[in-house]
C-alpha cells in the first residue's frame, strides 16, 4: 500500500518550486508552497550584502520569518517532503517556521534541497538537532534537471 503523500516547499526565486511540482506530480502527492507573509524581494535575496533581509536571517538563529497561511495538509499525510534552497550552508529558517507551526508526530520527513553547489548534509544535521522529536528520513539535493523517473524512484522508497 502506497503513504499518503505532501510535498511542502519554499522558493524565492522558482528553482525549487519548479522541482518540487514535478516531484509532487511524479508521486501523485499534495503540493503546499511555503509562502513568506512578507515576500522576498531580490534586493532581499542578495547575499552578497550583509544588510539583506536573508542576511540578517540567517545570521539570527532564532529568526522565524512568518508564513503566509498555515493550511498545509500535513495531518492527512504519511510522509512528508520539505523542499528548500540552501541559504548559507543550510535551510532557510522559514523552514524553521514551518516545522514548528505543525505537529509531525508519527510522520516521516524528508527533506530535498536546491543549490548550485551546497550539499544537504548540514541542512538534515542541523534540522535534526534542532527538532529532535521529528523523525526526518534523510534528504536529498536535486538538480533542476531531475527527471519524473528519477524523482519517483527516489521518494518511491518513502512513500511504497
Amino acid at each position: 500500500m502506497s503513504k499518503k503523500a505532501l510535498v511542502a516547499y519554499f522558493s524565492a526565486s522558482g528553482v525549487t518550486a519548479k522541482v518540487a511540482k514535478e516531484l509532487a506530480s511524479s508521486i501523485n502527492a499534495d503540493s503546499y508552497e511555503i509562502v513568506p507573509k512578507e515576500k522576498y524581494t531580490a534586493e532581499d535575496l542578495n547575499w552578497q550584502n550583509d544588510k539583506s533581509r536573508s542576511s540578517i536571517e540567517m545570521k539570527d538563529a532564532v529568526s522565524r520569518p512568518e508564513i503566509a497561511d498555515h493550511s498545509a495538509n500535513v495531518d492527512g499525510a504519511d510522509v512528508v517532503f520539505i523542499g528548500f534552497p540552501i541559504w548559507w550552508y543550510t535551510a532557510p529558517h522559514i523552514i524553521n517556521s514551518f516545522i514548528e507551526s505543525y505537529d509531525f508526530v508519527g510522520k516521516h520527513v524528508v527533506l530535498f534541497a536546491t543549490s548550485g553547489g551546497t550539499d544537504i548534509d548540514k541542512s538534515v544535521k542541523d534540522l535534526q538537532n534542532t527538532y529532535t522529536r521529528v523523525r526526518f528520513d534523510g534528504g536529498k539535493k536535486i538538480s533542476v534537471g531531475a527527471t519524473a523517473d528519477e524523482l519517483k524512484a527516489w521518494a518511491g522508497k518513502y512513500i511504497s
